[in-house]
């Protein structure tokens, strides 16, 4: 597996990295705890260093399964984590004050089995803490030994630039796919400017671009997709044209489509890091082959020239997620 550079910082890392949120959260019912610990370590027997958790999954859960899975491996994996959304009443509520990210870097690093968080992300903006302040909590905790890096997820330009300017930042994570580009407008050149890393989550646009999701399917309760617009049968219909043109280069290339929706993401820029999630071995294993596949400049052009053509249907966040993102 290569190695990437997430922008200008020394924390080099996968050039894919593994999401787990899925395995214990968001995707339906929690998988097995063993099983998913075995999951972990055959991404590390093929080269797997980035691994990417938050508080809020489960919550807790997911990183004391993280924590538990990579204890064995310290100094040798980077694991990134998130602060800054709380459960209140079954609710999500954004809570960046600096007594509660103190808090819940305490709670990290004890779950995590770490004594120093190798990259922290703000999961979303909080509208009542100004992220100046945000910055001075991190940069204390950075000279604390407690955390090395930091990044915000979902972030608007203008906070980075603000954020940034304090204590820079390591990584900026946001959904990005060829389902979803809007980071190329304003994000990707912000990020260029400033030497900051993109780690994107959802690559396979939540398992859509994999090309297994049929117009009729349906999604348990326990599936955030159950609620996402874009998983509503007459968008999934609609966006059935996405899925064709991935399939149709994928046939072309001697891949399989996630492959294909994987590698047009690598090849955007060389400081981008996508961390697809995965629960089975199998699918594990066809993503990280991804980073084999070579797309010809001229096929990448061909494939944006045609991806700019295709209007997807759908929002990707029901309103009360949406209203936080791009803050």
């Amino acid at each position: 597996m290569k190695r990437r550079n997430l922008g200008k910082s020394d924390l080099k890392v996968s050039s894919i990295g593994l999401g787990c949120m899925g395995m214990s959260y968001g995707y339906g019912p929690a998988s097995d705890k063993k099983e998913m610990i075995s999951l972990i370590h055959e991404a590390i027997d093929r080269g797997v260093t980035f691994f990417d958790t938050a508080e809020v999954y489960g919550p807790y859960v997911n990183e004391e399964l993280v924590g538990e899975a990579l204890a064995p491996f310290k100094g040798k994996v980077a694991i990134a984590t998130k602060f800054g959304i709380q459960i209140q009443n079954g609710n999500q509520v954004l809570d960046s004050k600096p007594e509660c990210i103190r808090q819940s870097v305490e709670g990290s690093l004890k779950r995590l089995q770490v004594d120093t968080i190798d990259l922290y992300y703000q999961h979303r903006v909080d509208p009542g803490v100004p992220i100046e302040e945000v910055a001075g909590v991190i940069q204390d905790l950075i000279k604390e030994g407690k955390i090395n890096h930091w990044g915000l997820s979902e972030a608007g330009v203008e906070t980075i630039r603000r954020a940034h300017s304090v204590h820079p930042l390591t990584a900026i994570q946001s959904e990005y796919s060829m389902m979803w580009r809007s980071p190329e407008n304003e994000l990707f050149p912000t990020l260029e400017e400033l030497g900051i890393g993109f780690v994107p989550f959802s690559p396979l646009g939540k398992g859509f671009l994999t090309g297994k999701i049929k117009k009729d399917a349906t999604f348990s309760s326990s599936d955030f997709r159950s609620v996402v617009p874009r998983f509503k049968p007459d968008n999934l219909e609609a966006n059935q044209v996405l899925v064709d043109l991935v399939k149709k280069m994928a046939i072309e290339k001697d891949a399989t489509p996630a492959q294909i929706a994987l590698a047009w993401v690598l090849v955007q820029k060389p400081w981008v890091v996508p961390i697809p999630g995965t629960r089975k071995l199998n699918r594990l294993e066809e993503n990280l082959e991804a980073a084999d596949i070579e797309l010809r400049p001229e096929e990448i052009i061909d494939l944006n020239a045609a991806l700019s053509k295709i209007e997807i249907s759908g929002d990707r966040y029901p309103e009360k997620y949406a209203s936080r993102v791009g803050k």
